[in-house]
């Protein structure tokens, strides 16, 4: 099959899930109004739907390309992988920006035929293309992982001060909740909302678990429902605990000064390539587009990807040091 006929296929398919997405997301709107007004908190506000959501059911599986997905086992890591995130985004819409980003690839290889084979060069663009979705949402879930951990240590500092003031645990999730900026503030909020709305403390805990996979995480839950079955002072637990938070800290602080040499050699090597392609591109175009429609060239530019891949992957290993 010719690359046009390529990106025609995909060009409908996009067109067409693009659609499905749209007509569902409006169904989802009418349906979401009319549940906001009985998902109320304590206080009367209406709570977000992804802060009372207690059951596991990945969000978008109502609809064929979500349960094809699902059958996969692909729509629960999918909608996990969303939730840690922070995007309210459904399976469905994912998967139809993914498509959608493919078939650009597709184009794009199609228009800039730079490999050995016109079919490898669609190939290796269009694969690329579909990867960008997904490196966006871990990009975002990396960052948003960040942000929790450095405002976790004073989130336990206030729990410990506020049930040392007489409140019970549980007022005190939902005033740090209320009063936490965000990511902490939602993820507290969630859980508050999912203890107050019935679910056992294990398994709001259990929830939490899945969508900060963070040590630090595990650590508070194992210490509150430890502290839960035999007993003991909470308030001293997670004051030491974040005692234990903040050293790790600033070790990882120390780990990081002492490879930011290998980290900067990193990125000169990964970026220098890329600068001096397009400046090459700027003063000289008709080199590189020789080049490219040369056999041996073309050969040379794939040895120069992979060679360029590989190293990068070996300086990442050898430079990050988990603390």
């Amino acid at each position: 099959m010719s690359p046009l006929l390529f990106f025609l296929f995909f060009c409908i398919l996009a067109v067409v899930l693009v659609a499905t997405a749209v007509g569902l997301n409006f169904l989802e709107a009418q349906r979401k109004r009319k549940v906001k007004g009985l998902l109320l908190t304590v206080d009367g506000k209406v709570a977000q739907p992804s802060e009372t959501k207690i059951l596991n059911e990945p969000r978008g599986t109502e609809n064929p390309v979500a349960r094809l997905a699902s059958r996969l086992n692909l729509a629960y890591a999918l909608d996990t992988t969303l939730q840690q995130a922070g995007l309210t985004w459904t399976v469905t819409r994912f998967l139809v920006l993914t498509v959608i980003t493919f078939a650009l690839g597709l184009v794009a290889g199609w228009r800039f035929n730079i490999l050995v084979f016109s079919a490898a060069s669609v190939a290796a663009f269009g694969i690329a293309g579909a990867c960008l979705p997904y490196v966006f949402v871990r990009v975002k879930r990396h960052r948003r992982f960040a942000d929790f951990e450095e405002e976790f240590p004073e989130a336990l500092d206030f729990l410990a001060r506020s049930m040392r003031a007489g409140h019970a645990f549980s007022v005190s999730l939902e005033m740090l909740g209320a009063e936490s900026p965000e990511p902490l503030g939602m993820e507290f909020r969630t859980l508050f909302n999912e203890q107050n709305l019935g679910a056992p403390l294990e398994v709001a805990f259990a929830n939490m678990v899945r969508r900060l996979p963070l040590i630090d995480v595990r650590f508070f839950v194992s210490s509150v429902l430890l502290q839960k079955q035999t007993g003991g002072n909470l308030s001293e637990i997670l004051t030491r605990l974040s005692y234990v938070i903040r050293e790790r800290f600033r070790l990882k602080g120390q780990v990081r000064a002492a490879s930011a040499h290998g980290r900067l050699t990193a990125a000169i090597l990964t970026v220098m390539p890329i600068a001096l392609m397009f400046g090459m591109f700027i003063v000289a175009p008709g080199y590189l587009q020789e080049m490219a429609k040369d056999p041996d060239g073309k050969w040379l530019i794939v040895a120069a990807i992979v060679g360029q891949g590989v190293g990068y992957f070996f300086i990442r290993k050898i430079i990050r040091i988990k603390v």
